[in-house]
């Protein structure tokens, strides 16, 4: 907000001054307090395309901006970069921007509807959400909102591996339950097998509503009517689990739905017309080496079916046909390999493969008390997404998996996830928020009402603290930019976290209300007004609560 004025004014001022120019030069925070505000390298840039000496040009820049009343200096350093102070009216002026623009402050056309889809989570149906898919709906959701919020039109998808190897074993799983209920003494419980709870309560549903009736079917039709029933209870555990994260989707996509539609059989033509494809060892193969891959691919296995990279590549090209502009895959870790097969395949395709953006969330790690919690999904050893938000609530999950870098691994310590203390930075986020609704709560209790302001009215905040707090508040747009282009929620939640101590140690500073000056009271109470609004927008954001009270 506070860089697109500058940037105008610089604009402005380089074509008064008949300056050639490019608008590759940056606008940055300087480092150190006393170089100013903003420090621009616009003269350094472009001199040597106007024939003058850098510093030269910045002093005539300078010279230029020091003239409008917005600036209050305007100096030129080293080389020739130009450090700017803002006048306290700038800051004023964005002050009564932020009330009146209420909730929509930080919001903007930037994205100009540019259609997004964001898929993310797309776990196995074969269990409950875990903590992996947890980081990922958290991530996902608070990219979405942000996305929104700045003029872009994203979507978020969910693709349901419905189909395939995995959906089998879970079948047979079940099978190996539902006999135990039948009183079959199983020995061994196959190691490849799903080895949770849940198998168990799922077999026992089962066994509720159909008794000994699936064992008159054949084994196929019995596997298949289980795998249904499995799919089905927990697709839908899964939506409920994502409502309590505070998580849905405007999309469901079914691979097993893919094949029934001859998507596959598609996305193989495709390829084949494209002279893409071989035949080797009674194997159909992608010669994915020609764009870039390590090796070439195995699309039809030698019995006849496909491997997994098949419907994936379909699926992509279901995105690519439906026209968005940008496509996001939140993946872990461990999927390289094949996001490198998938781009292979869109290249061969002659997608646009810019427009296909994969994120990588890296591994968690759980603590508990120091120690540290093993989890396997396989062998039934798992922290469920309804486990995390019982134990430790939905905004402390949320805040701690955004709070971190996607590219970086997350250490998640649960006990400090609980603690109501400052410690804990949804708490420190939370609670600067709810203190300021009771302050202004007991200002209407003592009749220091605020009133509608102008800038004259908002010349008692001069103190240095009172400005940086104004700086920062101003920032939220640019930084909500950042993340949409970035895909990098932890830039908010790192501001909200500054701006939450900003206002604590403004709070123990100063007095906010004092009925001996009145006038004061209620410009500091307009500037805590305007930190509480900004703290709600940017929890909000996150998919986190801003109470009243704590």
């Amino acid at each position: 907000m506070l860089k697109a004025k500058i940037l105008k004014d610089l604009k402005k001022g380089m074509s008064k001054l008949d300056f050639k120019f490019e608008d590759n030069f940056s606008i940055e925070v300087p480092n150190i307090v006393e170089h100013g505000d903003f420090s621009s390298n616009i003269a350094l840039l472009n001199a040597r395309k106007n024939k003058m000496k850098p510093r030269d040009m910045a002093e005539k820049i300078a010279d230029y901006l020091i003239l409008k009343r917005d600036y209050k200096s305007v100096e030129v350093a080293g080389p020739g970069f130009i450090n700017i102070k803002l006048a306290n009216n700038v800051y004023h002026k964005g002050l009564i921007q932020i009330i009146t623009k209420k909730h929509k402050f930080g919001s903007s056309k930037y994205g100009k509807k540019r259609k997004i889809l964001l898929e993310f989570v797309s776990a196995n149906p074969t269990g409950p959400l875990n903590i992996v898919s947890a980081r990922a709906a958290a991530y996902g959701d608070s990219l979405y909102r942000i996305m929104n919020f700045v003029g872009f039109q994203a979507f978020r998808e969910f693709y349901i591996n419905d189909a395939g190897n995995q959906v089998d074993i879970l079948a047979e799983s079940i099978e190996i339950r539902y006999r135990e209920i039948l009183g079959d003494e199983i020995e061994e419980f196959p190691t490849e097998a799903y080895h949770g709870e849940y198998i168990k309560d799922l077999a026992a549903r089962l066994y509720t509503s159909e008794g000994k009736n699936l064992f008159y079917l054949a084994e196929k039709d019995r596997l298949e009517r289980m795998k249904n029933f499995a799919l089905e209870d927990i697709h839908q555990s899964q939506l409920e689990s994502l409502e309590r994260f505070g998580v849905n989707f405007e999309n469901w996509m079914s691979e097993k739905k893919l094949r029934q539609e001859g998507i596959l059989e598609e996305a193989l033509s495709y390829l084949a017309e494209a002279n893409c494809t071989y035949e080797s060892d009674d194997a159909v193969w992608f010669s994915s080496t020609k764009f870039g891959d390590e090796k070439d691919r195995v699309l039809i296995k030698s019995d006849g079916h496909p491997t997994y990279l098949v419907p994936d590549i379909a699926y992509h090209i279901t995105k690519y046909q439906r026209g968005f502009s940008i496509m996001i895959d939140v993946f872990g870790p461990d999927h390289h390999a094949h996001v490198a097969k998938l781009r292979a395949a869109m290249l061969a395709l002659d997608y646009d493969i810019e427009k296909l953006k994969v994120v990588y969330l890296q591994h968690i790690t759980l603590y508990s008390h120091g120690d540290k919690i093993k989890m396997s999904k396989r062998a039934g050893k798992i922290i469920t997404m309804d486990d995390l938000i019982d134990e430790v609530g939905k905004d402390a999950a949320r805040f701690f998996f955004i709070n971190r870098k996607p590219t970086a691994h997350l250490d998640f310590d649960m006990e400090l996830a609980k603690k109501k203390s400052n410690e804990n930075p949804v708490y420190y986020c939370q609670y600067a928020h709810a203190r300021i609704c009771s302050i202004l709560k007991k200002a209407r209790k003592q009749k220091i009402i605020l009133k509608t302001f102008d800038v004259k009215n908002l010349k008692k905040l001069n103190k240095e603290e009172e400005l940086t707090i104004i700086k920062k508040l101003l920032e939220l747009p640019s930084i909500l930019i950042s993340v949409a282009d970035s895909f990098e929620p932890h830039r908010l939640s790192g501001y909200v976290q500054e701006l939450a101590g900003l206002f604590h140690k403004y709070y123990s500073k100063y007095k906010i209300i004092n009925e001996n000056k009145i006038e004061l009271s209620q410009s500091r109470l307009y500037l805590i007004t305007a930190i509480k609004n900004v703290i709600s927008i940017s929890l909000n954001l996150m998919g986190i609560s801003a109470p009243d009270k704590m």
